[in-house]
């Protein structure tokens, strides 16, 4: 006897193990690695914002939400949330003076040094050059970097990532000092970039090294050096510093040595809370000509409206970014950056999300609403999440929570499903509860100290308040033998994250995927039908935020 979809669906996720056989009709692994393909494919070059891949990645998009019976996310009647951009792109030029003498930097070779302020020219001379350690003010942990020094019109280096904080008895890093082995928010380069705007330099310079930035030199080149996009603002982001720079290691080096300073020294006292900053005797002086262009971009969005009359006015936002880095003229060869991983697989997922949601018998649907949000401009810094949390379609008030995917599991079926920042609200404990009716279990980001947690569209909800969960394919693969996955994600970054050999390859099957899909629904299904809404946790640092919304709501 054929089970009704919703029936089957719960029936399938109890086992424990799914098959391509078992798996609900409207999730398919053939399905993800078609809509996959489409997305990943040269006639979308490399879905760039601003570029003509936006416009075939939109109209795609609208057009499946719409097949799939999906109402127009948009109260405004449209699928559509426009997204005011501007993009800059940079040419620097810098050079240290030392002593009289000129130390002059190659860019791209030694450093890369765009501006978020929208004006076609700046220049600043003899800037004086300033050490600031990791560039932490974090006063939970009793730690500034700056220790009061005017640091206003001078140009600040920092070191990438936390401040390795060793603990005593153990030697080993303390996690009740910066996380220990994970990054806060306080090692991503954007926090860095905003505390030397806060505290009034004229640029940031950043010593980039691949372990604690968790990339190499040339994913920072393949970003950052194209046209960068920005929202656009009243004051033009004149209070950002001038220059949002890297430098890389053998550049830094090369200054330190020429100031007379040892870096690897410098480096050793800027872990401790005694570090103070240190002028290296150095003056900055560098240029920037932009070449600025308005772009309209777009996020993308479509609407479930929840079952309940009374719960329907609160929305689950599920989120995957639609973008890439487009076309790039420049290279030779293959020009386009088709992003099959990231995130065509993640968007493919959203997809399949919302035909499963959408094709469940009127009896299952969900009770609240469920938003299916595509952003845009995530590879330029989280922009159109960061849009929508600040001109949220519906009030984050009545927001209880945001899902979001970035990359899938394209290859086989895991044991294990990773979740990133595990351990923030009761989102975890849902989560827990789903895997093990699948037989798998939660595993907590094997990787903490890349970040991940700062680097995906959830972030942008969870600033604002809004529990926010990021669930990433497994690493403990059925079909392969241990450690096969940990492998897998290290060569994945160093071959192909942010690179043109981001496509879609012949052993893809998307089998993992659709077991993801199973899971992310269900975990789905019960934040939209549960009477209580997802939390933070105790001491985390989203709580305050979430709290204050919503005594304000009851006031």
């Amino acid at each position: 006897m054929r089970l009704p979809g919703f029936l089957l669906l719960a029936a399938v996720i109890s086992a424990a193990a799914l098959t391509a056989a078992d798996l609900p009709p409207a999730i398919s692994a053939a399905s993800l690695l078609a809509r996959t393909k489409i997305l990943a494919s040269d006639e979308f070059e490399g879905r760039g914002p601003g570029q003509a891949g936006e416009e075939k990645t939109v109209s795609y998009l609208v057009d499946q939400f719409k097949r799939l019976g999906l109402r127009p996310g948009n109260p405004d009647g449209t699928y559509i949330q426009n997204v005011a951009l501007v993009g800059i792109t940079s040419k620097p030029t810098l050079a240290f003076t030392i002593g009289g003498k000129s130390l002059p930097m190659e860019p791209i070779n030694d450093f890369v040094g765009p501006t978020s302020r929208v004006t076609p020219h700046i220049e600043v001379k003899d800037s004086d050059v300033v050490f600031v350690g990791y560039g932490a003010v974090a006063p939970e942990f009793g730690w500034d970097d700056f220790k009061g020094v005017d640091v206003k019109g001078k140009t600040v280096v920092m070191l990438i990532n936390d401040p390795p904080v060793t603990n005593p008895q153990t030697g080993e890093l303390d996690p009740q000092v910066f996380g220990g082995k994970a990054m806060t928010y306080y090692g991503r380069w954007t926090y860095k970039y905003e505390i030397a705007a806060a505290r009034g330099a004229a640029a940031c310079l950043i010593v980039h090294e691949t372990g604690p930035a968790a990339y190499p030199f040339a994913v920072v080149t393949n970003s950052r050096t194209r046209e960068n996009f920005e929202i656009r603002t009243p004051n033009g982001n004149a209070d950002h510093v001038a220059m949002e720079g890297w430098l890389t290691l053998d550049a830094a080096k090369k200054l330190f040595t020429a100031s007379g300073r040892d870096f690897d020294a410098l480096k050793k006292s800027a872990a401790t809370r005694t570090f103070r900053p240190t002028a290296l005797g150095a003056k900055a002086s560098f240029t920037i000509e932009s070449t600025l262009r308005n772009v309209d971009s777009r996020n993308v969005v479509g609407l479930l409206r929840g079952s309940d009359p009374k719960l329907r006015s609160e929305y689950l936002v599920y989120t995957a970014h639609w973008d890439h880095l487009g076309r790039d003229s420049r290279l030779p060869g293959d020009q386009i950056y088709n992003g099959a991983d990231d995130n065509a697989s993640g968007l493919a997922v959203l997809l399949e999300l919302a035909q499963a949601f959408a094709t469940l018998p009127t009896t299952a649907q969900p009770k609240r609403s469920v938003l299916f949000l595509s952003v845009t401009a995530e590879e330029k810094g989280l922009l159109g999440s960061r849009y929508y949390a600040e001109n949220p379609l519906y009030p984050l008030t009545k927001t209880v929570a945001n899902i979001n995917m970035d990359g899938a599991n394209y290859l086989g079926r895991t044991r294990d499903i990773k979740v990133v920042g595990s351990g923030a609200s009761s989102l975890d404990e849902i989560g827990a509860a789903v895997a093990a009716t699948q037989g798998r279990v939660i595993q907590p980001d094997p990787t903490p100290e890349k970040g991940s947690y700062y680097r995906s569209d959830h972030f942008e909800f969870a600033k604002v308040g809004v529990p926010a969960y990021y669930a990433k394919r497994g690493v403990d693969y059925l079909d392969k033998p241990a450690g096969w996955g940990l492998k897998f994600e290290a060569e994945f970054d160093l071959k192909d994250y942010h690179k043109v050999s981001d496509e879609v390859h012949a052993d893809w099957t998307f089998e993992g995927g659709a077991q993801d899909v199973a899971f992310l629904m269900q975990v789905g299904l019960r934040v939209a039908n549960d009477a209580r809404w997802p939390e933070w946790k105790a001491g985390n640092e989203f709580k305050a935020r979430r709290d204050a919304m919503l005594r304000a709501v009851k006031k």
